[in-house]
């Protein structure tokens, strides 16, 4: 059963900084590229980052260049969220999601459950 837990999220003040982490299982985790998303209210899922599956390559979206890092353990079969220098717009609920396996004639998409990020003073 493929599982993707996501946990990190909270409330913080403005300028603060929050590590999200989601584990993976139920799959080859470091055959797929992982990312995150987010979704504010009355806003559409936008990307926030992406690394490939060997971690060699990131993607970041516009608002968080600078401020948000993605990492992966493959080892962990956990990717992470390092968001530093946190805005009053940034509050979502944040999602991990997994596509691959890299090389195949058919990707799988994968969500977890999503973990809610706040900031607020």
């Amino acid at each position: 059963q493929v599982q993707l837990v996501e946990s990190g999220g909270g409330n913080v003040q403005p300028g603060g900084s929050l590590r999200l982490s989601c584990v993976a299982s139920g799959f080859t985790f470091k055959a797929y590229a992982m990312s995150w998303y987010r979704q504010a209210p009355e806003k559409e899922r936008e990307l926030v980052a992406e690394i490939t599956s060997l971690g060699g390559s990131t993607i970041y979206g516009d608002s968080e260049k600078g401020r948000f890092t993605i990492s992966r353990d493959n080892a962990k079969n956990t990717v992470y969220l390092q968001m530093n220098n946190l805005k009053p717009e940034d509050p979502a609920v944040y999602y991990c999601y997994a596509l691959g396996p890299y090389g195949s004639s058919r990707y799988m998409a994968y969500w977890g459950q999503g973990t809610q990020v706040t900031v607020s003073s």
